[in-house]
Protein backbone atom coordinates (compact mmCIF):
# COMPACT_ATOMS: atom_id res chain seq x y z
CA UNK A 1 0.00 0.00 0.00
CA UNK A 2 1.77 3.01 -0.89
CA UNK A 3 1.68 6.06 1.03
CA UNK A 4 -1.26 8.42 1.26
CA UNK A 5 -0.03 11.93 0.07
CA UNK A 6 -0.55 15.01 0.91
CA UNK A 7 -0.94 18.53 -1.04
CA UNK A 8 0.75 19.89 1.83
CA UNK A 9 3.60 18.12 2.09
CA UNK A 10 4.44 18.17 -1.35
CA UNK A 11 7.29 20.45 -2.83
CA UNK A 12 5.80 23.21 -5.30
CA UNK A 13 8.00 21.37 -8.54
CA UNK A 14 6.25 17.68 -7.48
CA UNK A 15 2.59 19.88 -7.21
CA UNK A 16 3.59 21.36 -10.89
CA UNK A 17 4.34 17.82 -12.54
CA UNK A 18 1.36 16.57 -10.65
CA UNK A 19 -0.86 18.68 -12.65
CA UNK A 20 1.36 18.05 -15.50
CA UNK A 21 0.36 14.61 -15.55
CA UNK A 22 -3.20 15.50 -15.98
CA UNK A 23 -3.25 15.87 -19.77
CA UNK A 24 -5.89 17.79 -20.87
CA UNK A 25 -7.76 18.09 -17.66
CA UNK A 26 -5.29 19.94 -15.90
CA UNK A 27 -6.56 23.59 -16.82
CA UNK A 28 -10.13 22.12 -15.83
CA UNK A 29 -8.74 20.64 -12.10
CA UNK A 30 -7.24 24.04 -11.65
CA UNK A 31 -9.94 26.55 -12.97
CA UNK A 32 -11.51 27.43 -9.54
CA UNK A 33 -14.65 28.35 -10.97
CA UNK A 34 -15.53 25.18 -12.10
CA UNK A 35 -17.01 22.38 -9.42
CA UNK A 36 -17.20 19.20 -11.29
CA UNK A 37 -15.18 17.51 -14.02
CA UNK A 38 -16.92 14.45 -15.67
CA UNK A 39 -14.63 12.67 -18.49
CA UNK A 40 -16.95 9.82 -20.25
CA UNK A 41 -14.91 7.90 -22.79
CA UNK A 42 -11.21 9.47 -23.66
CA UNK A 43 -13.44 12.34 -26.31
CA UNK A 44 -15.80 13.99 -24.05
CA UNK A 45 -14.67 15.89 -21.01
CA UNK A 46 -17.69 18.20 -19.62
CA UNK A 47 -17.65 20.17 -16.77
CA UNK A 48 -20.24 21.87 -14.31
CA UNK A 49 -20.25 25.75 -13.63
CA UNK A 50 -22.60 27.40 -11.69
CA UNK A 51 -24.95 24.12 -11.43
CA UNK A 52 -24.85 23.61 -15.34
CA UNK A 53 -22.95 21.01 -17.57
CA UNK A 54 -21.06 21.88 -20.10
CA UNK A 55 -18.94 20.25 -23.08
CA UNK A 56 -15.46 20.87 -23.51
CA UNK A 57 -13.15 20.71 -26.41
CA UNK A 58 -11.10 18.84 -24.51
CA UNK A 59 -9.81 15.27 -25.46
CA UNK A 60 -7.40 12.73 -24.55
CA UNK A 61 -5.41 11.25 -27.17
CA UNK A 62 -6.77 7.86 -26.79
CA UNK A 63 -8.35 5.54 -24.88
CA UNK A 64 -4.68 4.36 -23.13
CA UNK A 65 -3.87 8.12 -22.65
CA UNK A 66 -7.43 8.46 -20.15
CA UNK A 67 -6.14 5.19 -18.83
CA UNK A 68 -2.88 6.39 -17.96
CA UNK A 69 -4.24 9.20 -16.21
CA UNK A 70 -6.25 7.28 -14.39
CA UNK A 71 -4.25 4.81 -13.06
CA UNK A 72 -1.53 7.77 -12.09
CA UNK A 73 -4.15 9.88 -9.88
CA UNK A 74 -5.34 6.02 -7.94
CA UNK A 75 -2.04 5.10 -7.55
CA UNK A 76 -0.45 8.59 -6.10
CA UNK A 77 -2.96 7.85 -3.33
CA UNK A 78 -2.42 4.08 -2.78
CA UNK A 79 -5.64 3.47 -4.78
CA UNK A 80 -5.45 0.75 -7.75
CA UNK A 81 -7.93 -0.05 -10.32
CA UNK A 82 -7.41 -2.71 -12.94
CA UNK A 83 -9.99 -5.39 -14.55
CA UNK A 84 -10.17 -7.13 -11.49
CA UNK A 85 -11.32 -4.05 -8.92
CA UNK A 86 -13.07 -1.93 -12.33
CA UNK A 87 -14.10 0.44 -10.08
CA UNK A 88 -12.43 3.41 -7.72
CA UNK A 89 -12.82 6.03 -5.47
CA UNK A 90 -9.74 8.25 -4.79
CA UNK A 91 -8.57 11.85 -4.87
CA UNK A 92 -6.66 14.06 -6.27
CA UNK A 93 -3.41 15.30 -4.30
CA UNK A 94 -5.33 18.79 -3.53
CA UNK A 95 -8.07 17.20 -2.00
CA UNK A 96 -10.43 16.90 -5.08
CA UNK A 97 -13.00 13.44 -4.75
CA UNK A 98 -12.32 11.54 -7.46
CA UNK A 99 -14.08 8.00 -8.79
CA UNK A 100 -13.30 6.26 -11.95
CA UNK A 101 -14.96 3.06 -13.66
CA UNK A 102 -12.99 0.99 -16.52
CA UNK A 103 -13.58 -1.93 -18.92
CA UNK A 104 -15.40 -4.27 -18.39
CA UNK A 105 -17.74 -2.36 -16.42
CA UNK A 106 -17.72 1.16 -18.17
CA UNK A 107 -19.22 -0.16 -21.48
CA UNK A 108 -17.95 2.84 -23.49
CA UNK A 109 -14.64 3.32 -22.49
CA UNK A 110 -13.32 5.01 -19.21
CA UNK A 111 -14.96 7.69 -17.00
CA UNK A 112 -13.66 9.39 -14.52
CA UNK A 113 -15.67 12.12 -12.49
CA UNK A 114 -13.97 14.45 -10.41
CA UNK A 115 -15.79 16.38 -7.84
CA UNK A 116 -13.72 19.97 -7.03
CA UNK A 117 -12.26 20.49 -3.63
CA UNK A 118 -12.14 24.37 -3.22
CA UNK A 119 -8.85 25.01 -1.97
CA UNK A 120 -10.20 28.00 0.59
CA UNK A 121 -13.16 25.89 2.33
CA UNK A 122 -16.43 28.32 2.46
CA UNK A 123 -17.77 29.63 5.44
CA UNK A 124 -20.74 30.39 6.74
CA UNK A 125 -21.29 33.37 5.83
CA UNK A 126 -19.97 32.57 2.30
CA UNK A 127 -23.24 30.25 2.33
CA UNK A 128 -25.62 32.80 3.55
CA UNK A 129 -24.53 34.92 0.70
CA UNK A 130 -24.97 31.93 -1.99
CA UNK A 131 -28.87 31.93 -0.46
CA UNK A 132 -28.21 28.13 0.53
CA UNK A 133 -28.56 29.26 4.47
CA UNK A 134 -29.99 32.26 6.50
CA UNK A 135 -28.08 34.29 8.97
CA UNK A 136 -30.67 33.25 11.83
CA UNK A 137 -30.49 29.08 10.75
CA UNK A 138 -26.32 29.64 11.16
CA UNK A 139 -26.90 31.22 14.58
CA UNK A 140 -29.06 28.34 15.40
CA UNK A 141 -26.66 25.57 13.74
CA UNK A 142 -23.53 27.14 15.57
CA UNK A 143 -25.18 26.78 18.92
CA UNK A 144 -26.53 23.81 18.50
CA UNK A 145 -23.46 22.70 17.53
CA UNK A 146 -22.03 24.48 20.97
CA UNK A 147 -24.51 22.80 23.11
CA UNK A 148 -23.58 19.25 21.36
CA UNK A 149 -26.41 18.64 19.79
CA UNK A 150 -26.05 15.40 17.01
CA UNK A 151 -26.58 16.88 14.12
CA UNK A 152 -27.11 14.46 10.56
CA UNK A 153 -27.09 16.54 7.40
CA UNK A 154 -29.19 15.02 4.98
CA UNK A 155 -29.35 15.30 1.12
CA UNK A 156 -29.25 14.12 -2.61
CA UNK A 157 -26.45 13.91 -4.87
CA UNK A 158 -24.26 17.19 -5.34
CA UNK A 159 -26.55 18.94 -2.58
CA UNK A 160 -23.59 20.07 -1.11
CA UNK A 161 -23.60 18.28 2.19
CA UNK A 162 -19.84 17.65 2.68
CA UNK A 163 -19.22 21.59 2.11
CA UNK A 164 -22.42 22.32 5.08
CA UNK A 165 -20.69 19.25 7.21
CA UNK A 166 -17.28 21.27 7.19
CA UNK A 167 -18.99 24.63 8.15
CA UNK A 168 -20.77 22.62 10.86
CA UNK A 169 -17.28 21.78 11.95
CA UNK A 170 -16.17 24.63 11.94
CA UNK A 171 -18.32 25.32 15.29
CA UNK A 172 -16.52 22.81 17.43
CA UNK A 173 -14.61 24.79 19.71
CA UNK A 174 -11.13 24.61 19.37
CA UNK A 175 -10.14 22.86 22.61
CA UNK A 176 -12.16 19.38 21.68
CA UNK A 177 -9.92 16.59 19.80
CA UNK A 178 -12.33 15.68 17.23
CA UNK A 179 -11.97 12.15 15.32
CA UNK A 180 -12.34 12.81 11.48
CA UNK A 181 -13.56 9.94 9.50
CA UNK A 182 -13.99 9.60 5.25
CA UNK A 183 -14.07 7.52 2.37
CA UNK A 184 -11.75 10.24 0.88
CA UNK A 185 -10.27 12.75 3.39
CA UNK A 186 -12.27 16.16 2.58
CA UNK A 187 -13.27 17.37 5.24
CA UNK A 188 -10.85 20.90 6.21
CA UNK A 189 -10.98 21.67 9.50
CA UNK A 190 -8.99 24.39 11.29
CA UNK A 191 -9.10 23.41 15.11
CA UNK A 192 -5.98 22.15 16.29
CA UNK A 193 -6.74 18.68 17.53
CA UNK A 194 -8.08 17.15 15.10
CA UNK A 195 -7.52 13.06 14.49
CA UNK A 196 -8.19 12.54 10.83
CA UNK A 197 -8.70 8.59 9.40
CA UNK A 198 -9.63 7.23 6.00
CA UNK A 199 -11.15 4.02 4.99
CA UNK A 200 -9.11 1.79 2.73
CA UNK A 201 -10.49 -0.88 0.04
CA UNK A 202 -9.45 -4.32 -0.29
CA UNK A 203 -6.06 -5.29 -1.64
CA UNK A 204 -5.41 -7.07 -4.76
CA UNK A 205 -6.20 -10.17 -2.63
CA UNK A 206 -9.39 -8.95 -1.38
CA UNK A 207 -8.06 -8.24 1.85
CA UNK A 208 -7.38 -5.80 4.23
CA UNK A 209 -10.37 -3.28 3.56
CA UNK A 210 -10.80 -1.18 6.65
CA UNK A 211 -14.14 -0.17 6.27
CA UNK A 212 -15.86 3.15 7.48
CA UNK A 213 -17.49 0.90 10.06
CA UNK A 214 -14.57 -0.11 11.47
CA UNK A 215 -13.22 3.18 11.84
CA UNK A 216 -16.34 4.33 13.93
CA UNK A 217 -15.78 1.58 16.32
CA UNK A 218 -11.95 2.28 16.70
CA UNK A 219 -12.98 5.72 17.20
CA UNK A 220 -14.51 5.10 20.18
CA UNK A 221 -11.44 4.14 22.04
CA UNK A 222 -9.58 7.06 21.04
CA UNK A 223 -11.52 9.49 23.46
CA UNK A 224 -12.98 11.78 21.11
CA UNK A 225 -14.95 14.76 22.04
CA UNK A 226 -16.66 14.61 18.48
CA UNK A 227 -16.60 11.80 16.31
CA UNK A 228 -17.70 13.24 12.39
CA UNK A 229 -17.96 10.98 9.65
CA UNK A 230 -18.34 12.27 5.97
CA UNK A 231 -21.20 9.85 5.00
CA UNK A 232 -23.07 7.17 6.80
CA UNK A 233 -24.28 4.57 4.43
CA UNK A 234 -23.91 1.61 5.60
CA UNK A 235 -24.01 -0.54 8.98
CA UNK A 236 -21.48 2.19 10.87
CA UNK A 237 -25.08 3.67 11.43
CA UNK A 238 -25.43 1.35 13.81
CA UNK A 239 -22.23 2.18 15.66
CA UNK A 240 -22.68 5.79 14.84
CA UNK A 241 -26.25 5.78 17.31
CA UNK A 242 -25.11 3.93 19.42
CA UNK A 243 -21.82 6.55 20.68
CA UNK A 244 -24.24 9.54 20.09
CA UNK A 245 -26.51 7.35 22.74
CA UNK A 246 -23.70 6.51 25.33
CA UNK A 247 -22.06 10.13 25.96
CA UNK A 248 -20.64 10.87 22.65
CA UNK A 249 -22.94 13.95 21.86
CA UNK A 250 -22.45 16.50 19.54
CA UNK A 251 -21.69 13.75 16.36
CA UNK A 252 -22.09 15.35 13.02
CA UNK A 253 -22.70 13.05 9.92
CA UNK A 254 -24.28 13.63 6.17
CA UNK A 255 -26.38 10.72 4.52
CA UNK A 256 -28.37 10.53 1.64
CA UNK A 257 -31.85 11.66 1.44
CA UNK A 258 -34.49 13.15 -0.04
CA UNK A 259 -36.76 14.52 2.83
CA UNK A 260 -35.99 14.39 6.65
CA UNK A 261 -38.21 11.74 6.85
CA UNK A 262 -36.79 9.59 3.97
CA UNK A 263 -33.70 10.61 6.27
CA UNK A 264 -35.42 8.33 9.21
CA UNK A 265 -36.01 5.35 6.69
CA UNK A 266 -33.10 5.38 5.71
CA UNK A 267 -31.11 5.13 8.93
CA UNK A 268 -33.18 2.39 9.24
CA UNK A 269 -32.27 0.71 6.70
CA UNK A 270 -28.58 1.42 7.15
CA UNK A 271 -28.75 -0.16 11.37
CA UNK A 272 -30.46 -3.61 9.67
CA UNK A 273 -27.06 -3.41 7.51
CA UNK A 274 -24.80 -3.83 10.58
CA UNK A 275 -26.62 -7.80 10.51
CA UNK A 276 -28.18 -7.49 14.17
CA UNK A 277 -31.89 -8.18 13.79
CA UNK A 278 -33.21 -5.40 15.86
CA UNK A 279 -37.15 -4.96 15.76
CA UNK A 280 -38.24 -1.72 14.06
CA UNK A 281 -39.44 -0.11 17.24
CA UNK A 282 -35.97 -0.44 18.84
CA UNK A 283 -34.31 1.08 15.95
CA UNK A 284 -36.51 4.20 15.83
CA UNK A 285 -35.89 4.93 19.72
CA UNK A 286 -32.19 4.68 19.15
CA UNK A 287 -32.64 7.14 16.41
CA UNK A 288 -35.14 9.08 18.05
CA UNK A 289 -32.88 9.15 21.40
CA UNK A 290 -29.63 9.74 19.15
CA UNK A 291 -30.33 12.24 16.60
CA UNK A 292 -30.91 15.77 17.74
CA UNK A 293 -31.25 17.64 14.28
CA UNK A 294 -31.77 16.94 10.78
CA UNK A 295 -30.63 19.46 8.28
CA UNK A 296 -32.16 18.92 4.82
CA UNK A 297 -30.68 20.19 1.41
CA UNK A 298 -32.03 20.46 -2.07
CA UNK A 299 -30.69 21.22 -4.91
CA UNK A 300 -33.26 23.85 -7.24
CA UNK A 301 -34.11 23.53 -11.16
CA UNK A 302 -31.87 26.09 -11.38
CA UNK A 303 -28.96 24.50 -9.71
CA UNK A 304 -29.03 26.94 -6.68
CA UNK A 305 -28.55 24.30 -3.62
CA UNK A 306 -30.39 25.28 -0.56
CA UNK A 307 -31.07 24.25 2.70
CA UNK A 308 -34.90 23.32 2.70
CA UNK A 309 -35.60 22.34 6.23
CA UNK A 310 -33.86 22.33 9.94
CA UNK A 311 -35.90 19.65 11.91
CA UNK A 312 -35.73 18.89 14.98
CA UNK A 313 -36.90 14.70 16.41
CA UNK A 314 -38.99 15.13 19.40
CA UNK A 315 -39.02 11.12 20.57
CA UNK A 316 -41.61 8.79 19.79
CA UNK A 317 -45.30 8.68 19.78
CA UNK A 318 -46.27 4.75 19.32
CA UNK A 319 -43.83 3.24 16.77
CA UNK A 320 -42.99 6.82 14.79
CA UNK A 321 -40.21 9.17 15.48
CA UNK A 322 -41.95 12.50 16.05
CA UNK A 323 -40.40 15.59 14.45
CA UNK A 324 -41.12 19.50 14.00
CA UNK A 325 -39.37 21.77 11.56
CA UNK A 326 -37.76 24.98 13.37
CA UNK A 327 -36.67 26.19 10.38
CA UNK A 328 -38.54 25.95 6.57
CA UNK A 329 -37.70 26.84 3.04
CA UNK A 330 -40.74 28.80 1.39
CA UNK A 331 -40.52 28.12 -2.61
CA UNK A 332 -42.02 31.72 -4.20
CA UNK A 333 -41.58 29.93 -7.80
CA UNK A 334 -39.60 30.75 -10.61
CA UNK A 335 -39.16 34.40 -11.60
CA UNK A 336 -38.16 35.87 -15.73
CA UNK A 337 -34.79 34.96 -15.17
CA UNK A 338 -35.60 31.31 -14.42
CA UNK A 339 -34.14 31.80 -11.09
CA UNK A 340 -35.94 30.23 -8.11
CA UNK A 341 -36.98 32.64 -5.25
CA UNK A 342 -38.62 31.63 -2.03
CA UNK A 343 -37.70 32.64 1.75
CA UNK A 344 -36.21 30.31 4.31
CA UNK A 345 -37.69 31.72 7.77
CA UNK A 346 -38.89 30.14 11.24
CA UNK A 347 -42.06 28.15 11.56
CA UNK A 348 -42.63 29.48 14.70
CA UNK A 349 -42.56 26.59 16.65
CA UNK A 350 -39.78 26.77 19.77
CA UNK A 351 -36.87 24.14 19.29
CA UNK A 352 -36.65 22.05 22.70
CA UNK A 353 -32.85 22.42 22.15
CA UNK A 354 -33.36 26.03 22.99
CA UNK A 355 -33.57 25.09 26.79
CA UNK A 356 -30.78 22.75 26.43
CA UNK A 357 -28.99 26.12 24.71
CA UNK A 358 -29.83 28.56 27.68
CA UNK A 359 -28.69 25.35 30.09
CA UNK A 360 -25.46 24.49 29.06
CA UNK A 361 -24.79 28.55 29.31
CA UNK A 362 -23.61 28.88 25.43
CA UNK A 363 -23.78 31.94 23.97
CA UNK A 364 -27.07 32.75 21.93
CA UNK A 365 -26.28 34.57 18.92
CA UNK A 366 -28.03 37.73 18.87
CA UNK A 367 -29.79 36.97 15.46
CA UNK A 368 -31.05 33.58 17.32
CA UNK A 369 -32.44 35.04 20.57
CA UNK A 370 -34.66 37.45 18.55
CA UNK A 371 -36.26 35.00 16.68
CA UNK A 372 -36.33 31.94 20.03
CA UNK A 373 -36.21 34.55 23.35
CA UNK A 374 -34.77 32.80 26.28
CA UNK A 375 -38.26 31.87 28.54
CA UNK A 376 -37.01 29.44 30.45
CA UNK A 377 -40.07 27.70 29.63
CA UNK A 378 -41.80 25.85 32.58
CA UNK A 379 -39.38 22.17 33.56
CA UNK A 380 -39.65 20.62 29.95
CA UNK A 381 -38.39 16.65 30.22
CA UNK A 382 -35.40 16.82 28.16
CA UNK A 383 -36.11 14.74 24.98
Amino acid sequence: MAEMVNASEVSQDELARYYEALGPIRDLVLDESLTEVMVNGYENIYVERNGKILLTDRKFDDENHLLRVIDFIVSAVGRRIDFRSPMVDARLLDGSRVNAVISPIALDGPMLTIRKFSRDPYQSEDLVNFGTITTEAVGFLKACVMARANIMISGGTGTGKTTLLNVASSFIPPDERIVTIEDAAELQLHQEHVCRMESRPPDLNGENKVGIRELVINALRMRPDRIVVGECRAGEALDMLQAMNTGHDGSLTTLHANTTRDAMSRLETMVLMAGIDLPTKAIRQQVASAVDLVVQLSRMRDGQRKVTSITEITGMEGDTITMQEIFIYESHGISKEGVMTGVFRPTGIRPHIMDKLFAAGVPIPPELSRVFPDRRASERPGH
